[in-house]
């Protein structure tokens, strides 16, 4: 046997007893594993149950013959080589033998060396087909690997919100997620389909960049492009050459970015810096003057004019630290770094406080506070100076804003999961397109009657920055000429 090293194992389906046991021990002397059955019922019961690269089936038994036996044998083992041996074969018995799976068949009475040359043959074919199965398993499971893969990576370009668009050297369509789709509005696009027209002239070019070198260079281009401006839709835009396992230019990746949010946030500091070189200028611009006239021997300016013109300077100064204080303050919270000493309070005696703080200016001003406070409020986890200032400016602001004579209604109750206080003035109030800027940094209403109300158009901004850092809500009702309503809701535990 040429294959020294495998042991065959041979099924052999006999009625005939010496037949059966002398081909027997001749293939075990030939280093062959041998089963024997000695009727067709037997050697389908083992031929179904063991899988044996080789198969010897009589033709002719009394029970099943051997054409059934065969049949039945490759049904369940299509793998093993079957042979049929008989003396009384014809043509046709081996037409419909090989026709139902059998190698070949073995005229009776057969030499040793025949019997071997057929089943060394037969073992070859055997090792070809299982050799065979496994090539064809190990590619079925490659490729179910790469569909996997695949599938993944699809899964995964398509979950990601920037868009991804991948071509090949010639600028068709490789790749592309849905999110890509939509930043181009487009409806679909085809794979394989050259996409350079259809995409913004500015992306094309970066695009082009890569494709016109021909070759791999780890160098990629970008670029914030304005898709349609009337959209008001910013994108960053990055095109990075993909390389072939050759080394040479597979084609290029591009990823597109949102940057819409960031350009508003451009454009809104931008539009801040302005606003705080405005405010900071104009008091300057007003202590350099007034330090000026005092200064100019030539204007004889009396010592009690000097004196005025100190006070203003002052008050314009102290303006401006207050200001300055208010955008660090903001700056602070924004960047959560202002540090915090969290106590149980109890919103009611804040509120209590606050009003005898500024018993004196409501006296001057002829304006009286009525409180209704609820009993046994529940206590708001917070930190003293931040809510004492948030009611400081609230207030400050009734009073400031109030009409001479005028009134501020306080009340404060609990309302679900909320402590919630109500502060209500009969001031000047707003309109409504006052009330929709009111939290804004610098935002201050301009009318003949806050002309001369001084402030620094921070402390409405500090104030809902610190509500909401509580989880806290603000809300504001106001009518021009009534006066406004600042409500405030603090959370608290049960």
């Amino acid at each position: 046997m040429k294959q020294e090293e495998i042991k065959p194992k041979v099924l052999i389906v006999d009625d005939e007893r010496g037949l059966r046991i002398g081909t027997k021990r001749i293939l075990q002397s030939e280093g062959y594993i041998v089963d024997v059955a000695e009727n067709g019922t037997e050697g389908i019961e083992l031929g179904t149950k063991n899988d044996y690269d080789l198969a010897i089936i009589d033709l002719k038994m009394p029970d099943v013959d051997g054409i059934e036996v065969l049949k039945t044998i490759k049904k369940s083992r299509p793998n093993t080589i079957c042979y049929i041996a008989t003396a009384f074969a014809s043509f046709d018995t081996a037409i419909e033998a090989t026709k139902l799976g059998a190698q070949s068949y073995i005229p009776k009475p057969f030499t040793t060396e025949e019997l071997l040359k057929h089943l060394e043959t037969g073992f070859e074919k055997r090792l070809l087909i299982l050799e065979s199965e496994r090539l064809r398993k190990e590619r079925e499971e490659r490729l179910l690997e790469i569909a996997y893969e695949k599938s993944r990576l699809n899964t995964i370009v398509n979950s990601i919100a920037d868009g991804v668009i991948v071509v090949n050297k010639t600028g068709e369509l490789v790749l592309f997620n849905p999110a890509s789709l939509k930043f181009f509005e487009l409806n679909e696009i085809i794979i394989g389909e050259k996409i350079l027209g259809i995409l913004p002239g500015e992306i094309s070019d970066l695009i082009k960049k890569i494709l016109e070198t021909e070759k791999y260079e780890n160098k990629s281009y970008s670029s914030q492009v304005e898709l349609k401006p009337n959209r008001e839709l910013f994108v960053d835009v990055t095109c990075s050459p993909v390389p072939h396992p050759d080394g040479s230019l597979a084609g290029v990746v591009i990823v597109i970015n949102n940057i819409t949010e960031l350009k508003k946030l451009e454009h809104v500091k931008s539009q801040f810096v302005s606003m705080v070189a405005h405010e900071l200028k104009a008091p300057m611009a007003a202590v350099m003057g007034f330090m000026n006239l005092i200064l100019d021997d030539s204007m004889g300016i009396k010592p009690e004019q000097q004196k005025d013109y100190i006070s203003r300077s002052t008050k314009r100064l102290q303006g401006l630290i207050e200001m300055v204080n208010d955008l660090l303050d903001i700056s602070r919270m924004e960047i959560k770094k202002k540090e915090r000493e969290i106590k149980e309070l109890n919103i009611a005696e804040i509120l209590k406080s606050n009003v005898d703080f500024l018993e004196l200016e409501l006296k001057k001003k002829g304006v009286t506070v009525t409180s209704n406070f609820e009993a046994d409020l529940p206590p708001v986890k917070a930190d003293n100076n931040e809510i004492n200032r948030l009611y400081t400016n609230i207030l400050s602001n009734a009073l400031k804003y109030n009409k001479d004579n005028g009134t501020i209604d306080i009340s404060v109750y609990k309302s679900g999961s909320f402590v919630v206080s109500k502060i209500s003035d009969t001031g000047i109030g707003m309109k409504p397109a006052e009330k929709e800027k009111l939290f804004q940094e610098f935002f201050r209403v301009k009318n003949d009657q806050t002309r001369n109300i001084p402030g620094t158009g921070l402390g409405l901004a500090i104030v809902k920055r610190i509500v909401e850092s509580y989880s806290g809500k603000i809300e504001v009702e106001s009518e021009f000429g009534k006066g406004t309503t600042f409500i405030i809701k603090f959370p608290f535990k049960h």
